[in-house]
């Protein structure tokens, strides 16, 4: 099978396109024929290997495994001895930690749930990753409820455009913050009031919010609690330095944190899946590659501009 591999950790220079063996699944896992996959950060970081102190998980001189690629939607074409949730046939997707940049891919059932019915396989690999992050995010660390104001820092990029959705059925009154050309869209998808941060500094303007979901991580601590009410609670999702990262780690306190990395479940998926089915919540896709471009979808992503998400499909020619 062809798949996108990295031997060594450096630009997107070092992922090649290669014929690879199909993989076999284990008693508890399910292959998957994949039909889309999409790409976050926790990809490039990957492929980077960067911050370095993550070489410690993903291997110190060079990758450990060399599969890149964990959000993926797909066909069951194989079981485990064990498996009891799925049938050869069934339309899964899911987070598989790695290896859904290429035209199989295995994973553990426990961490996969059956495809939205109402979502092509494009649509339903641009949810999982971003899609915990947010719920469990807003949900876990920010103990969101009814009738609060949450702001979402970063309401734009693939995280925050699911955290804006996710927040707002919860019955939240809901803040984004964005650059000037999605202001538009994050209303678009249901925020209550939208801020330009071009224009407005959301730590200072005054406001005070019980929830702030940050996916960004490029505010300090006290630019934080500043827009924090007495009792508000701040999830922070990303970092965009390590003085930040530091920062937040150590001295955030229980108002401001960082989130533990999303946990990938099957019950979450399926939360998730039920607001999609009702329309609760929408991916919003900004653009669309083919296997062979991935690292051009990795090239853009790094950018830190894409509105919404960067979707992976197999090419005409790769489809079996």
């Amino acid at each position: 099978m062809k798949a996108i591999i990295f031997t060594q950790y450096g630009s997107p220079d070092v992922l090649q396109l290669e014929e690879v063996d199909k993989p076999v699944p284990t008693d508890e896992q399910v292959l998957i024929k994949v039909h889309a996959a999409s790409a976050n950060p926790l990809d490039w970081h990957t492929m980077r290997g960067a911050p370095f102190m993550a070489r410690f998980t993903f291997g110190l001189r060079k990758p450990r495994s060399p599969l890149l690629g964990a959000d993926v939607a797909g066909r069951v074409e194989a079981l485990g001895k064990t498996v009891t949730r799925f049938q050869p046939g069934d339309d899964v997707f899911g987070s598989i930690g790695a290896g859904s940049f290429a035209e199989y891919a295995c994973a553990n059932e426990a961490i996969l749930a059956s495809k939205p019915a109402n979502l092509s396989f494009e649509a339903a690999a641009a949810v999982p990753v971003a899609a915990l992050t947010a719920l469990q995010g807003l949900r876990d660390k920010g103990q969101i409820h009814p009738g609060q104001k949450v702001l979402i820092n970063g309401a734009s990029g693939g995280v925050g455009t699911f955290a804006v959705q996710i927040a707002k059925s919860f019955g939240t009154e809901v803040t984004g913050v964005c650059s000037t050309r999605n202001l538009d869209m994050v209303r678009a998808i249901g925020a209550d009031h939208v801020i330009d941060y071009t224009n407005e500094d959301f730590t200072r303007n005054g406001q005070q919010y019980d929830l702030i979901f940050d996916a960004v991580g490029n505010r300090s601590v006290s630019d934080l609690q500043r827009a924090l009410s007495p009792d508000g609670i701040c999830a922070v999702a990303g970092f965009t330095t390590l003085p930040r990262l530091f920062q937040h780690m150590f001295l955030g306190g229980k108002k401001v944190g960082l989130m533990d990395t999303a946990k990938a479940n099957r019950e979450d998926l399926v939360f998730i899946r039920e607001l999609l089915e009702a329309g609760k919540v929408a991916p919003v896709i900004d653009k669309t590659y083919p296997l062979s471009e991935v690292p051009e979808a990795i090239r853009y992503l790094e950018k830190g501009h894409a509105k919404g998400k960067v979707v992976i499909t197999l090419e005409p020619s790769s489809k079996i």
